[in-house]
């Protein structure tokens, strides 16, 4: 019985413990945020921190980890799309959909080294993620004009959804805008209703 009871409450501190560590990562970045900060934020102890993660790295990563999951499936189930506009354009939106509902995560992924390091050692657990993400967007044997497109267009979307000063701007406006700019971006004709 005990087991049970304990589970929720061993959650829900995780929970709010990586909220925390990301509403502090977003102020103060993660090289500013130490893990006496993380406890004194969550009115707990370093013990208490370090019962759920052993080192700032391992809670950076941890924040990522949802992200680069929900990634990783995007570019997955967009390359199992039959056509190529489709695929293009199923990744794009599933993209921008992620960076947009996640805005405060995209402007510490997008500006701080520390997330950047996190997702790297995330993506590296992912195989070629990396490479199936740009296959998808630039094709099976690009260019070097395209691979530089499909670079700036994806690192265009993730640095323009967490801008400040877009911050004001409602979701369903800001997704409008990166679609129709990472299509033109990519050469690609607007898309049918």
């Amino acid at each position: 019985m005990t087991a049970r009871t304990d589970a929720p409450a061993t959650e829900d501190t995780r929970t709010r413990l990586l909220a925390t560590a990301l509403r502090l990562f977003s102020v103060h970045g993660v090289e500013g945020t130490s893990l006496q900060m993380i406890a004194d934020a969550l009115g707990v102890t370093k013990a208490a921190v370090y019962y759920h993660f052993r080192t700032k790295d391992e809670i950076t990563e941890a924040v990522a980890e949802p992200l680069v999951r929900r990634l990783v499936a995007i570019t997955e189930e967009a390359a199992a799309q039959r056509r190529r506009g489709a695929q293009i354009e199923y990744l794009l939106t599933g993209f921008v959909d992620l960076v947009v509902d996640n805005r405060v995560l995209a402007a510490v992924f997008s500006s701080d080294p520390g997330v950047a390091r996190a997702i790297e050692k995330s993506l590296n657990h992912a195989g070629d993620f990396k490479k199936d993400l740009i296959r998808v967007i630039a094709g099976p044997e690009p260019d070097t004009a395209t691979l530089v497109t499909a670079n700036v267009t994806l690192a265009g979307i993730a640095l323009t959804g967490g801008s400040p000063e877009l911050a004001s701007v409602d979701d369903d406006t800001l997704r409008e805008h990166l679609l129709a700019t990472a299509r033109r971006m990519l050469g690609r004709p607007r898309s049918r209703p």
